[in-house]
Parts: C-alpha cells; structure tokens; sequence
C-alpha cells in the first residue's frame, strides 16, 4: 500500500511525539523533596523576599554593655567562628549595638563578598545596656552602625529588646525613620525582638513590622512564656506574613549537655512552620559543626505538628505520633 509524503511525515511526528511523551521523565523522580533538613538552605523570611539561610550564627551570647562572651575571646576567635559558619553555607549572621559585635564583623568579613552574607543589626533604646545616656533616632544611629559595619546596607534592622505592650506606640517616631531608611534602600527590612508575650502579640499584628526575633524552644526556656502560649501568637505572625527568627532554640545553652533535649528542640525549630530561620549563639567551632550535624540528621515531619503534639513530646514520642497519624 502506497502512503504520501505528507501522510508519512504525520504519523512519523505523531509517532515520535508519542516516543517523546512515554520517555518523558517524571518531574517527582527528578526533583523528590528533601527528607532532612539542610542548615545552609535559603529560605524565604516571611514576606519580606529577603532570602536567609535556615540557620544562623547569634553573637549576643550573654551579652550587656557591648560585651558579649564572643567578643571577650577576642578578634581571632570571633573570626574563626563566623568564617566556619560561611563554610558551611551558614550566612545569616545576628549582631547588634548592645553586643559589642559590630567592629568585630567588620573585621572578620572584611574580604567576603557583601552578596555573601545577611547582616543583621539591632538598636537599642531603652534606659540601661549600652554606655551612653542619650538614645539619638534611628537615622543618627544607623549612619554609625554603617561605618562600624562597614557597609552600605543592613539588610535586618530590629528595635531590640521590646517588652510593653504599647511598644509600637513609643516606637512610633523611630518606626518612621525606619520606614523612610528601607525606601532609601539603607535598610531592607525592619522589625523588632521581642522579649515579653504581649510585645509579641503587638508585633504579630502590627502592619509596620516586617520580621520578628522570638524565643521559641519545646521546653519554655528564657521564653517570653510557656510554648503553648507563645506557639499561636507566632502562628499568627506568620499568618500576617511576618518573617519569624527563632532565638534562644537551644535554651540559652541549658540544653546543650542534655541530647535528648537538644535534638528535640533542634527538631521543634525545624519542622515549626512558623519559624522561617534560626539563629544560634555559638562559642566554639566544634559547636558548628556539632549543630551542623543535628540539623542534617533531622527529618522533615510529614505533618503539621501542633503544640499538644509536639510541647512536651521527646524525639521518640514523635516519631511514633506521626506514624501513627
């Protein structure tokens, strides 16, 4: 039987789209979602479209007066530990006025790429914690934390250390500083640590704060209160859109000699959907590379954990809830 050229090219085509479409490879097989967690992934902070690395590296451990046990070991150690932490994708890095830490960044970043890292800064307002009296704006403040830094943009800027209530009514005027400091591109982002429930409920609400720094760990230690009090007001935080920084995950260093509360707590920072990132005050390399591992080690729950589920649960429990789910 004779066939046209025209009839022939048609089914060769349909024959070899046919072809195409049966070894097609499935995207799942391509792109399977990670089972464990990676401490250097960039994951978005909220809404602000700022991109951070999952973990971050704290210098304000036990830190007053612009001291803080990382600055007292001296520029050497300080610059070992943030470059460890940059060799391991680990480039969120949470310094502030009160800690003393800036010169000491600017130092031990001073021949990494800008692009390379997220800088955060905070300011302090209140009465005592720093040397001086005066508490000049934010835009004097800022201008002498670029310099200190030595940089051109801070990329987190918090009002630290909130506690009242009406905090966003005091802070009105700095808030608007702020504001017009982010439209310059001086700053990309602004929010506030919180330090109390009820500041952190006003943070959660308020439209001007685009981050928030809050203690979260299973356990409700050096917490603004118990976890299944502060667990819904985060959830609603984030709800709002709001990029949520967890602090104080390993409980101010209690649990770090403790390894099944410091496995859970890492597991609870981690699969808690409404903490974008987790900064973490390390005092030694080994620490680093110690949390490193953890995180690596830990899975990816499967299901929403809710606070009943997870508060006083231990990493066992866990795993057989959700099994069983």
């Amino acid at each position: 039987m004779t066939i046209g050229r025209r009839q022939f090219l048609k089914s060769s085509l349909v024959g070899l789209g046919s072809v195409a479409v049966g070894c097609k490879p499935n995207p799942e097989s391509l792109h399977q979602a990670p089972t464990h967690f990676d401490p250097s992934e960039r994951v978005l902070l909220g809404k602000t479209g700022l991109k951070v690395s999952r973990v971050g590296i704290g210098t304000g451990v036990r830190a007053y007066n612009r001291q803080s046990i990382v600055t007292r070991a001296g520029q050497e150690q300080f610059t070992a530990l943030v470059r460890a932490c940059l060799d391991r994708g680990i480039t969120l890095i949470d310094g502030a006025d009160l800690y003393g830490t800036h010169p000491f960044l600017a130092e031990a970043l001073k021949d990494v790429p800008r692009r390379d890292y997220t800088l955060v800064s905070k300011i302090w307002f209140l009465p005592s914690g720093i040397p001086e009296s005066e508490r000049p704006d934010a835009d004097v403040v800022v201008e002498r934390f670029l310099k200190e830094l030595n940089t051109d943009t801070i990329d987190i800027l918090q009002i630290h250390c909130m506690t009242a209530p009406n905090w966003t009514d005091q802070m009105e005027t700095q808030m608007a500083i702020m504001e017009n400091l982010k439209k310059k591109g001086v700053i990309r982002t602004h929010g506030v640590s919180c330090h109390s429930l009820a500041a952190l409920d006003a943070a959660a609400q308020h439209p001007w704060v685009d981050c928030i720094h809050a203690r979260i760990n299973p356990y409700g230690q050096s917490m603004d209160d118990t976890p299944e009090k502060v667990v819904p007001v985060l959830q609603k935080a984030h709800a709002n859109g709001k990029g949520v920084i967890g602090m104080k995950i390993i409980g101010e260093g209690r649990f770090r000699n403790n390894e099944q509360q410091l496995n859970h707590a890492i597991d609870f920072a981690l699969n808690a959907d409404f903490v974008d990132a987790m900064v973490v005050g390390f005092e030694k390399v080994d620490e680093i590379k110690d949390l490193v591992a953890r995180v690596e080690n830990t899975p990816r729950r499967p299901l929403p954990m809710t606070i009943d589920a997870v508060a006083h649960a231990t990493p066992s429990d866990l795993d057989v809830k959700l099994a069983l789910a």
